[in-house]
């Protein structure tokens, strides 16, 4: 638009280039929108369908029957599941499809388009699942005397959601219940006195479209007091002792008040070597000194707690490891390392090796002799001659 011919033609050949290859970006670019767009046109396109949609749930195993809206019975049209046709057992009647032995592969979005217009009529989010069985419920207090908590799940899965309704009494009166929001399958409640003689009664229920199912249980609250497990485990070595192992730990965060609900605690350990565990049980110390541990073998080593009167003793702690002290291996420093290197002095001769036979300057000697004494036995022959 705002290049003429004229500066088309004067721009030479590398500007006609520079065109084509803009151009072909400027397409390609064109196109990768329109396929964007068309992909999230589709994809609002499906939710706002299944927004509209009726959820229909089913049990499973059995046979489901899907009715077009309020069409006639005798009505003619057509099914789809999730815009593709129906692969599953199933069978047409007028208006209605009926899915044979269902299970959680049929569910999906199901639409009916009326012949021979093809209008759509209805639309159904069909889920299968199964009612749900009596929830397993416990109940336990970490933070006696404050109050406790109570946790449940199914035993089985349902496929559909479920939504739990939970009631707590004590004396004949409902107390309050609140929800926790981390986990969803568990409750806090606050006790209201402490020592009571009167029992607690918790009853959770399971519900979904397909059913509910409930359990109650009952208990004294001495029954449910159990603290987490004591915190910060530590087991060092001490000097210059083999055998011994300095443990020592806090109480669990969670327990309110360790002075008027004292705890007392439970300690095992072993060494890796060995399977079999010893115990302490000690009252209300949070420290203690093992006096038999096996020299240079590294233990294992966990602490449990409990309140003092009443409930029951804790879950094991972290395991920590130690080894009890090892004397250092003294250095031997060797004689060799430590002397200067010096030329050795060649060895006298009485240190020379005897060796068999005449030694090296024995024959020279003898010829110096022989010569000698012919040479004065010539000298003494001359005067005769």
């Amino acid at each position: 638009m705002g290049l003429s011919f004229w500066q088309m033609s004067t721009s030479g050949h590398g500007g006609c280039n520079k065109i084509r290859v803009s151009t072909s970006m400027a397409n390609t670019v064109t196109s990768l929108c329109c396929v964007v767009l068309a992909a999230v046109v589709v994809a609002y396109a499906q939710r706002r369908s299944q927004t509209g949609a009726r959820t229909q749930y089913e049990r499973m195993g059995g046979d489901v029957t899907m009715q077009c809206g309020s069409l006639d019975s005798d009505a003619s049209v057509t099914w789809k599941v999730n815009g593709t046709d129906v692969k599953a057992r199933h069978r047409e009647e007028g208006s209605r499809l009926i899915l044979m032995e269902v299970d959680v592969s049929n569910n999906g979005l199901y639409s009916c388009f009326q012949n021979p217009n093809g209008e759509r009529r209805d639309q159904i989010n069909l889920r299968i699942g199964t009612a749900p069985r009596e929830p397993v419920v416990t109940c336990r207090s970490n933070t006696y005397p404050k109050g406790f908590y109570c946790s449940w799940h199914l035993p089985h899965t349902t496929s559909v959601p479920t939504d739990f309704d939970v009631n707590v009494l004590h004396n004949q009166k409902p107390l309050e219940v609140k929800r926790d929001v981390v986990h969803k399958n568990r409750c806090h409640v606050k006790f209201p006195e402490v020592f009571s003689s009167f029992p607690y009664k918790v009853n959770v229920t399971a519900i979904n479209p397909l059913g509910r199912a409930s359990t109650a249980i009952t208990f004294e609250e001495f029954n449910i007091v159990k603290p987490d497990p004591p915190e910060k485990v530590v087991a060092t070595p001490i000097p210059n002792n083999v055998r011994r192992l300095e443990v020592t730990w806090n109480s669990p965060s969670t327990w309110p008040d360790v002075e008027s609900f004292p705890l007392k605690y439970f300690l095992r350990y072993r060494p890796l070597i060995r399977d079999q565990w010893q115990h302490v049980e000690l009252s209300d110390s949070t420290a203690h000194t093992i006096t038999d541990a096996y020299a240079g073998k590294e233990y294992i080593i966990q602490v449990a707690a409990k309140d003092t009167e009443i409930g029951t003793w804790s879950d094991w702690s972290v395991a920590v490891h130690a080894t009890p002290w090892m004397e250092e291996p003294k250095q031997i420093t060797s004689t060799t390392e430590q002397e200067p290197e010096t030329t050795p002095s060649p060895a006298p001769p009485s240190a020379e090796p005897h060796r068999s036979g005449v030694p090296v300057g024995g024959a020279s000697l003898s010829l110096h002799l022989l010569s000698s004494l012919f040479l004065s036995f010539c000298l003494l022959l001359g005067p005769l001659m």
